[in-house]
């Protein structure tokens, strides 16, 4: 009998993981096209819902936790902390919807042929990047308004705090990304964590408060969540310069921000090995 090598066959169907989408970065492009293409498709204002969305709620939430609850006097330069902080969990939620619905909502190409499955929630990342990119332009106005002075460290935090909200969105994104194509209760179970995401927080009120109510264990677990380190990163960046005091920090903030990174590299890990092993019967279950 004669012996075949087949050293130089790949297993069809198997792939590499979040690795293969440097490999596949061209199709990630049309993939990322598509998404900003079909945003907006039919639709008489287009990319101008990017900014009226956020505005309005910016506005309802002035109004009723600046004006009617009064927070707009016990912080300075309220506007510009609250924007800071919807833009930062603004993206997270995003992300986080598009990157679970990103297999079910490209069911077709799914179905049809292989490619590795991690570029529809890397792609669904991105196009959140992309309409993130507006309300930034924003509420970057709004600093400059108020004298808003940039600086390398504050810089530095806002970058650390787009990356802590793209890496935990991606990692609980493609954690529930794999379950939702089973099991698809798990889209609502997301939409619960994104509506709740903007009060466990520090968006609507300071994290100081939370101290005054909270036990000391509690508020290290508040801190050391990378929303609320994201968020914080964004007030340290964009509202800290423009503020003659600001409401501090904790003092083991830099470990708070450790532990962050820490649940952020965690959460790629958990689920990219869910991913993984619901990916195996994508084509059955769609």
């Amino acid at each position: 009998m004669t012996a075949i090598d087949l050293s130089d066959f790949d297993v069809p169907g198997r792939g590499r993981g979040l690795l293969d989408v440097i490999q596949w970065r061209y199709l990630l492009k049309l993939i990322v096209r598509k998404g900003t293409a079909t945003r907006y498709r039919n639709s008489v204002l287009g990319w101008t819902w990017s900014y009226v969305k956020p505005g309005v709620q910016f506005l309802v939430y002035f109004l009723v936790v600046g004006i009617v609850l009064g927070l707009n006097r016990g912080v300075e330069n309220f506007p510009v902390y609250l924007f800071s902080g919807i833009v930062a969990v603004n993206l997270f939620n995003e992300a986080f919807g598009n990157a679970t619905t990103s297999i079910v909502e490209n069911s077709s190409l799914v179905r049809k042929i292989y490619l590795p499955r991690e570029l529809f929630p890397i792609a669904a990342i991105i196009v959140a990047l992309i309409h993130f990119v507006p309300q930034l332009a924003v509420l970057l106005l709004a600093c400059l308004l108020v004298g808003w002075v940039p600086s390398l460290l504050g810089l530095a935090a806002i970058l650390l705090g787009v990356l802590l909200v793209v890496s935990f969105a991606l990692g609980v994104g493609m954690f529930f990304a794999g379950i939702n194509v089973r099991y698809r209760d798990a889209q609502n179970f997301v939409e619960i964590i994104r509506m709740v995401s903007v009060w466990a927080s520090p968006v609507l009120y300071t994290w100081t408060l939370v101290k005054d109510v909270a036990p000391s264990w509690f508020v290290h677990v508040y801190m050391s969540n990378p929303i609320t380190l994201a968020v914080e990163m964004f007030h340290f960046g964009f509202w800290d310069p423009t503020a003659s005091q600001t409401h501090g920090y904790p003092d083991q903030f830099l470990l708070h921000t450790l532990v962050a990174i820490g649940l952020c590299i965690l959460s790629l890990v958990l689920g990219q090995l869910t991913f993984r092993r619901f990916e195996r019967t994508f084509a059955q279950d769609l």
